[in-house]
Order: structure tokens, then C-alpha cells, then sequence
């Protein structure tokens, strides 16, 4: 068995946050930010190594930053004093490895430096204590000091260079914001507490994902803050009752959800379908050509978050390889918008998430609890989208609706559950027809004569409508990965060879309020109308006219803000669903005791 070595920089997390340490070191879970991003431009140079003593720098012709930084003239005199940049260092009896910024090495004396990005810790004055200019010394500001995060990394450094054989006198961190190189007394207290941290991070790697920290400052400038979840996690884990019948004792304004999300992610989602389209990449732009080789549309890599083609539309390899380096999914579709295949980019996957997504499922109860908790929110909304939309809905429609609500919340089992969202289905597409205006009478006719069917579809509402949920489908897979899930694995669906069943169990509360209001929506508005469907013996599909009008009431969909009914703050469904795959992965650790589907009044 492989010996776990706790790379410093991950230890000195656990100093910041316990939870961030487990995510990042334990599951190696990473999420880039502003911030993070500024921090890797700091580093930028003193992560260049420093060539060996003696050996010869070559020179490289494919990059204008070598990857080994040049010695300075003089630098192979062996009496002088060498600055050694990122010197890597391991200790098997302390079962940690750290790649030191910058060591300033002298014979057997060394001084590590450790470079920041951002300021050091500033300790202020009370303004509340009075002052007596005339009578009292003038009394000087506390000196800037260490982040604690920063002491720890730099003792475990300290620690390690002494286990190689140097004496570590001092060591330096250099914050860029200031402009400020720190010094820091290296005592037995620095080695004890760098000790204690690593001796305590250990202990937590060694069991579950720690709790989220409830209502800190640390959270809003977190890079992990929209996996983590700590509020929404805290919220559902604090005002659930324990076993005992007794309220969680915490203050309830700590339990509201903050508003730390953006509403929307602001990125580009991009659908191709003309036949003939290449898809290439150059520098920081993505480029859409015609089959001539004319510059069709050119796009910035940098805001680009997914990727999707429809039909016979060519991708290179070379822009793959950079999507997959950019962490941008590419879908790949049939022209009836079927999900055929998925470039999943090879990042930051959580296998205690997938291991318990595996664990939960097989247990039938568990298997239940999520199917039904799906099932509810979807026959609620589809209840809703009728008496919000329909000309003249019958009373009973709505009760029985609402009677269907209350039959599955009991549903025993998950057969029964079926059964009884079966029994809403046909009442809902029994309905379904009168939610369209004066003006498309003879498509909504066609669709009320046939019924909800979907192989192949027979007239328009029932194409767009199958083409709404392959869309919604796809969108529910990517949200699932990034949340560390298998789409394959589902509750309420069965899971089959190539059948994403989580994929469709998340989009069940969504199909009404996504995929149903667009239908309704684009014929209502007539942004799509008869001349957008051709019929054919394989059934109605839309045109490539039609699917772009049906895209563009998609977009504005995905992109409309609606406010969660738990949290109490609005996100853009794209990111509802994104919320919603990370409070299943919460559930299925446990670190949320029920589950909440979104719902529309």
C-alpha cells in the first residue's frame, strides 16, 4: 500500500478551513478563481526551477519562458550564496513534500521565502479607547504579521530543510500586494505549531468531509464556495430536527442563506448545427468556419463554458485538447438533439462522492427518499404550469393534481411511486393543449388528437417537446459531473447500458418549468410556427430555421433568474440545476439530512 505523502500547501489549508483542506488535498477537488488566478501569476517566475550546480541551461526554441530559469553570471562560484527556486523536498517520516518559492542557500544555511499574492495580517488599534495626545506617549501601530496559514507552510518548509541537513535561522514571506518580504523568527514554537496542523489535518483526512463553517467571512471569497455550499448546507443540516424531536439551538439569522452565488455565470453556452461548420482554436479565440474556410463567428476562449454539436458538425483535436485543458464540456448530438457521446474533461472528480452515490442508491429506502423527492416537485410544478397558463382549466384537473401530489409524498415504494406520476402525466398532457393562445388552435388540436408521444413525434409541439428534454438532458449530465456524480446511476429511473437515469431523475422537477414553458412560450409568441417542422415517415422534426428559433427561446430560458423557495435568493436555472446536482452529492454524504427540489408558485 502506497504511502500517503500531505503535500505543505494542502496542510496550510487545513489551517484556513478544515472542510477546503479535505476538498482540495483528500479529494482533489479544485475550482480556478480571480483569485487563485492572480496567486499563479505571482508565482509565475519563482516556479521556474534553478538549474543544478554545473549543469548547463539549454536553451529552448518553443517557448519565450524557458521552463529552468538561467543561473545569473558568477552563480557558479561555490563559496557565494545561491537562490534556489522551486527546490523540492520530501520527508518520509513526516509523510510530507513541499516545492519551496525561493531558497537562499549558503553553505549549510538556508532561508526560505514563500511568496503571496496578497497582504499580510494587519492588527488594528480599538477606536473605542480614549487617547490623550497631550498626556499620554504616542503609541505605534502593530507590525504586519504572518496569516497563520502562511506560518504553517513556512515551518513545515522549515522542518523539511532542516531533515535535509541545512540550519534554518529565519525565513521570509514575500506578500506582492505590498511589496513586502516578512521575516519570521523560526523558534520551536513555528515547528510546534507546524507540527500540530499537520498532526490535526492527518486526523481529519483519516475521516469524513468536515462540516462547512456556519456564517464566516472566510466563505464569500472562497474559490470553492459554489461546491462547498456552506450556507445552503448549513441552512437544511440546522433547521432539520435531530433524533430526539429537539430543534438544532443556533441563531437563525446565522441559517439564512447569503446571497454568494451570481445570479448567472455570465459565460457563453454554444450550439452548432449547420451541416458543413469546423470548430478550431487560435490563441484565445475560438473559430467557427464554413465548410470554404470563411470565418463564420469567432468567440473568446476565456468566457466560453460549454459546447455543444448537432449533427455533422467537425471539431479539431487541437481545440479538444484545449477545451479539455479549459474544463469546457463538449457535447456531442444528433440532429434530433439525442446526446450520442460527451468530451468529459479529465478534472477534479470526488471518489468519495461517486462511492457514496454507489453506497446510497443501492439501498431501496435511500433509492426512494431521492425518487420521490424528484417526483413531488415535478407533478407540483406541472400543476402550477397548468393553472398559470390554461384558458379554462376544470377544478378537478386541479385537485386531482394536487391528490397526486399528496399520493406520491406516501408512495411506499418506488413502483407505486411510478404509478402515481404516471397518473399526473396523463392528466397534465390531457390539459396540455389548452395552455396555447388564439392563433396556433390547429397545431394544439394535432397535439391533443395525439397525445404526449415521442417515437417518432407526430406533429410539432410533441417535436419540440422531445427536443426541449434531450436539450434538458444534456444539460442535467454536465451539471452532474461537475458535481462529481455518475449520471449512469439513478433512483426513479432505471439504470441501463448509455441511459444517463440521474440525468433524467434531476431534470424531473425541471421539465415543466424549462422544457414545457419553452414550448408553450415560442408557439405562443410565434417564434415558431408550421413553416418550421417538416413531416417525414420518420416523423415531425424541426428545420434548421426551426432550431434555431427553438434556441433561441432555450437561451433565454436557461437564463432566466427565479427565486429558490428554500434559500431565498435567485439564480438562473442553468445554475439551479448546478445547486441542485451539489445538494444531491450532499445528501448522498449525509451532510444534508433531506432533499429540496425547486418549485414554482
Amino acid at each position: 500500500m502506497d504511502k500517503v505523502v500531505w503535500p505543505c500547501r494542502g496542510v496550510a489549508e487545513h489551517a484556513y478551513c478544515p472542510r477546503l483542506f479535505y476538498y482540495m488535498t483528500v479529494e482533489g477537488v479544485f475550482l480556478p478563481s480571480s483569485d487563485t488566478e492572480k496567486g499563479a501569476f505571482v508565482h509565475k517566475r519563482v516556479d521556474r526551477p534553478s538549474t543544478a550546480p554545473g549543469e548547463p541551461t539549454k536553451p529552448t526554441k518553443t517557448s519565450d519562458h524557458p521552463a529552468v530559469e538561467k543561473l545569473e553570471k558568477g552563480e557558479t562560484d561555490p563559496d557565494r550564496p545561491r537562490s534556489i527556486r522551486s527546490l523540492v523536498l520530501t520527508s518520509e517520516r513526516l509523510s510530507i513534500t513541499a516545492t519551496l518559492d525561493l531558497t537562499e542557500i549558503d553553505g549549510d544555511r538556508a532561508v526560505p521565502v514563500e511568496y503571496r499574492k496578497g497582504r499580510p495580517k494587519h492588527s488594528r488599534l480599538s477606536s473605542n479607547e480614549p487617547v490623550d495626545d497631550m498626556l499620554e506617549e504616542p503609541r505605534l501601530l502593530p507590525l504586519p504579521k504572518p496569516w497563520p496559514t502562511d506560518r504553517v507552510q513556512l515551518g513545515l518548509q522549515v522542518l523539511l530543510l532542516e531533515e535535509a541537513g541545512y540550519t534554518v535561522p529565519e525565513a521570509y514571506l514575500y506578500y506582492a500586494a505590498e511589496k513586502l518580504k516578512l521575516r519570521v523568527v523560526v523558534d520551536d514554537a513555528l515547528r510546534r505549531d507546524a507540527l500540530a496542523e499537520l498532526e490535526a489535518a492527518k486526523r481529519t483526512a483519516a475521516g469524513s468531509r468536515p462540516a462547512p463553517l456556519v456564517n464566516d467571512p472566510r466563505c464569500p471569497r472562497c474559490s470553492l464556495q459554489p461546491i462547498c455550499l456552506p450556507d445552503e448546507i448549513n441552512h437544511q443540516r440546522l433547521t432539520a430536527l435531530t433524533v430526539d424531536g429537539v430543534a438544532a439551538a443556533v441563531n437563525a439569522d446565522d441559517l439564512t442563506p447569503r446571497k454568494l452565488w451570481p445570479p448567472r455565470d455570465d459565460g457563453i453556452h454554444v450550439v452548432l448545427q449547420r451541416e458543413g461548420v469546423k470548430v478550431g482554436v487560435r490563441g484565445q479565440s475560438v473559430r467557427v468556419t464554413d465548410k470554404d474556410g470563411q470565418l463564420v463567428r469567432d468567440l473568446p476562449l476565456a468566457n466560453l463554458e460549454s459546447l455543444a454539436l448537432l449533427g455533422s458538425v467537425q471539431v479539431s483535436t487541437q481545440a479538444l485538447v484545449v477545451f479539455a485543458d479549459q474544463q469546457v464540456p463538449v457535447a456531442f448530438l444528433s440532429a434530433a438533439g439525442r446526446l450520442t457521446a460527451m468530451m468529459d474533461p479529465m478534472g477534479p472528480t470526488s471518489a468519495a462522492v461517486r462511492a457514496a452515490q454507489v453506497r446510497t442508491l443501492d439501498r431501496p429506502e435511500k433509492a426512494l427518499e431521492l425518487a420521490r423527492a424528484v417526483t413531488v416537485a415535478k407533478i407540483a410544478n406541472q400543476r402550477t404550469l397548468l393553472m398559470r397558463n390554461h384558458a379554462d382549466l376544470p377544478s378537478r384537473a386541479a385537485s386531482d393534481m394536487q391528490e397526486a401530489v399528496e399520493s406520491a409524498t406516501k408512495a411506499a415504494t418506488i413502483d407505486e411511486l411510478r404509478g402515481h406520476e404516471g397518473n399526473a402525466a396523463a392528466i397534465y398532457f390531457t390539459h396540455f393543449a389548452g395552455m396555447f393562445k388564439v392563433g396556433v388552435e390547429e397545431i394544439a388540436k394535432r397535439f391533443d388528437a395525439n397525445g404526449r408521444k415521442r417515437r417518432p413525434p407526430p406533429d410539432p409541439i410533441n417535436s419540440v417537446l422531445s427536443f426541449a428534454y434531450s436539450m434538458l438532458t444534456n444539460e442535467c449530465v454536465v451539471a452532474l459531473r461537475l458535481a462529481s456524480l455518475e449520471p449512469g446511476i439513478g433512483a426513479l429511473h432505471v439504470t441501463r447500458p448509455g441511459r444517463p437515469a440521474l440525468a433524467l431523475d434531476l431534470m424531473e422537477p425541471f421539465r415543466p418549468l424549462i422544457a414545457d414553458s419553452v414550448a408553450v412560450s415560442a408557439f405562443n409568441r410565434g417564434e415558431l410556427t408550421e413553416g418550421h417542422f417538416i413531416h417525414t415517415a420518420s416523423g415531425c422534426a424541426m428545420t434548421d430555421y426551426g432550431r434555431k428559433a427553438f434556441f433561441g427561446v432555450y437561451g433565454r430560458r436557461m437564463e432566466t433568474e427565479v427565486t429558490h423557495p428554500v434559500f431565498d435568493y435567485r439564480l438562473s436555472y442553468r445554475r439551479m440545476l448546478m445547486l441542485h446536482a451539489r445538494l444531491i452529492a450532499a445528501w448522498l454524504l449525509g451532510e444534508v439530512p433531506t432533499l429540496a427540489f425547486l418549485t414554482t408558485r
